[in-house]
């Protein structure tokens, strides 16, 4: 496998706790079902969602994953809200677009601008709705469910999706998708297919995000996460994914970069384990190579 060598300097942070892959254990959250990360660096400020069943809330989070402040989004419901990302000027997109079943015909995208994120209570500015034109089945065959979504970022106006591949005989593939960010319906452009590992439990993409200064992407898994490089011009390529182990297993669902050296992470809570917030240091990468 081929190893990127990230010309990162060495950072130290304080933690509760750590372990031997560099995964380091910032606080317990206050929140149960964590489906999403996002950092914005301009306030400083991190926002995370949950997922299905759970109330349609954005939520800032203190560095210690402790709820800071709650914006109610009033004008949209929580279906299946599974990722929130950013653009450049701080306006907030969820992503409601969980669809285990593959067949949901309402997947969107949610706005709210950032002048709101301050109050109580916002609406969304505006939705941006979309389907994919590969699926000809609501559900399809069981051997043909690529169409579930818990990943994406936004980038120069358009949103990156990354499947959540519930095929049965999982073998890895996920497609990545590209929606531009317009009010509206659109179809989803397929960019191309990728393949993470061949256990579900372990290498299903739970969450996505780009760093700040566009050239890296990180995809998350439950044990492990992908660094994603030279993909100008949706140039994708297998060979410039290169995967990273965490050291711990457990449902990570969240994941952003707070910046170009350091990756936020939450997972759920599960019987006794999980619902953490945690830090990992991509220098520690470096270190080890």
């Amino acid at each position: 496998m081929r190893v990127i060598k990230l010309l990162i300097p060495i950072l130290f942070f304080s933690c509760n706790s750590t372990n031997q892959e560099g995964l380091k254990v910032l606080g317990k959250l206050d929140l149960k079902e964590v489906s999403g990360l996002e950092y914005i660096s301009e306030s400083q400020k991190l926002w995370a969602i949950q997922d299905s069943g759970n109330k349609n809330i954005i939520y800032n989070l203190d560095e210690n994953g402790d709820i800071a402040h709650e914006v109610k989004i009033t004008n949209v419901k929580n279906i299946d809200w599974e990722d929130i990302t950013s653009d450049t000027e701080g306006n907030l997109y969820i992503g409601d677009f969980g669809n285990n079943d593959n067949n949901r015909k309402n997947l969107a995208i949610h706005k709210v601008n950032k002048t709101d994120l301050d109050e109580k209570e916002a609406e969304a500015s505006y939705t941006v709705s979309f389907y994919y034109p590969e699926q000809k089945e609501f559900p399809p065959k069981r051997s043909q469910m690529l169409f579930d979504v818990e990943s994406f970022f936004e980038l120069d106006g358009n949103f990156y999706l990354f499947t959540k591949n519930r095929s049965a005989k999982f073998e890895g593939d996920f497609y990545v998708y590209k929606v531009p960010n317009k009010e509206g319906n659109h179809a989803a452009q397929l960019i191309t297919t990728l393949k993470s590992c061949k256990v579900f439990s372990k290498c299903a993409i739970t969450a996505a995000d780009i760093s700040p200064n566009g050239k890296t992407i990180v995809l998350l898994a439950a044990d492990k996460i992908w660094l994603l490089t030279n993909f100008e011009n949706d140039n994708f390529l297998q060979e410039n994914m290169v995967q990273y182990p965490l050291g711990d297993f457990s449902q990570k669902e969240g994941i952003c970069f707070k910046d170009s050296n350091t990756l936020l992470i939450a997972d759920e809570k599960s019987n006794k384990t999980g619902g953490k917030l945690y830090e990992f240091d991509l220098s520690f990468l470096k270190a080890k190579q």
